[in-house]
């Protein structure tokens, strides 16, 4: 009991430490009160989407009441919070801009739906796939760089929320999870141009029509969600005429995960349907043919003698 009482002196001495403790208690609970309904969420909700957006909601959640109840305890009146965020805002604009901007871009981030975990985009000169978003930071597994193609490079980037505000976000697989690629055939001049057409074009067909089909309805939905003209699917086939070659130009469409798989493939079953041709059609290259050595003529003085 004398202990007790001695507590209750200490802290009637000290207002200020009172005022302090109290405050770092209902922080704790606060804190508690979010773990356990974050716990709850993760036991009870199945999906793995559902159960990742709810963990970072709860997240924000918890940061906005923890300002709230920092102001207004502060304060002393919850009616003078605007004026305290005013205050507050003013004082620390310039020193944690950067913080600030990160805050407000994972909301952002969150309410527009920039981007979210699964995408494959490209921010401030980084390629990648989200593998996750918090209140500070974009965590992306990094695809490119000293790698060909589009694969991993093995390395994870953090990279702050700011940068939604900063420059454009290139989105891979939002609304619309396929991308257009090509690839371009030097074909001998002489080589059966229709024939060549005709090979080329099966090929795409058949290496392609699952894509086609696939992109055909999701095409569909941006096109009535965004001003947008529709656009061809198929596989298209270009020539041009060059000092060198006939250049064949396929453009297709593919999803934005198998691109490198997809030209390997198309490489291969066209270089074996040519092949079948017998010769009627040839992949060109860039080679020097030396049609006639021309006759030099060199003539030399006679020494003298004298």
């Amino acid at each position: 009991m004398e202990t007790l009482e001695s507590v209750k002196l200490w802290f009637n001495d000290h207002p200020t430490a009172t005022m302090v403790f109290k405050y770092v208690v209902w922080v704790v609970i606060l804190v508690i009160f979010l773990q356990f309904i974050r716990k709850a969420l993760k036991k009870n909700l199945p999906n793995t989407a559902t159960r990742y957006k709810s963990q970072k909601l709860v997240e924000t959640i918890g940061y906005f009441l923890l300002i709230v109840l920092t102001v207004s305890y502060f304060t002393g009146n919850i009616r003078d919070f605007t004026l305290a965020i005013g205050l507050l805002t003013a004082g620390i604009t310039i020193t944690l801009q950067e913080l600030i901007l990160s805050v407000a871009g994972s909301l952002f981030i969150f309410f527009v739906k920039v981007y979210q975990p699964g995408d494959r985009i490209e921010i401030n000169g980084i390629k990648g796939d989200v593998i996750d978003i918090n209140s500070m930071y974009t965590t992306m597994m990094e695809i490119g760089q000293w790698v060909s193609s589009d694969n991993y490079s093995g390395r994870i980037v953090k990279l702050s929320n700011a940068f939604v505000f900063k420059g454009p976000v290139y989105n891979y697989s939002h609304d619309f999870p396929f991308i257009w690629d090509e690839i371009t055939l030097p074909i001998r001049y002489g080589s059966d141009v229709e024939l060549a057409k005709s090979e080329i074009s099966k090929v795409a067909q058949e290496v392609l029509a699952e894509y086609v089909q696939q992109s055909i309805e999701k095409w569909k939905n941006v096109v009535k969600k965004y001003y947008i003209e529709d656009a061809i699917v198929d596989p298209t086939l270009a020539i041009t005429l060059t000092d060198n070659w006939i250049e064949f130009n396929l453009r297709y469409i593919v999803d934005y995960k198998k691109r490198r798989m997809t030209k390997h493939r198309l490489y291969e079953l066209i270089q074996k349907a040519l092949e079948a041709t017998e010769g009627k059609v040839l992949l060109a290259s860039a080679t020097v043919e030396l049609v006639r050595i021309p006759m030099v003529d060199i003539k030399t003085k006679p020494k003298d003698l004298s």
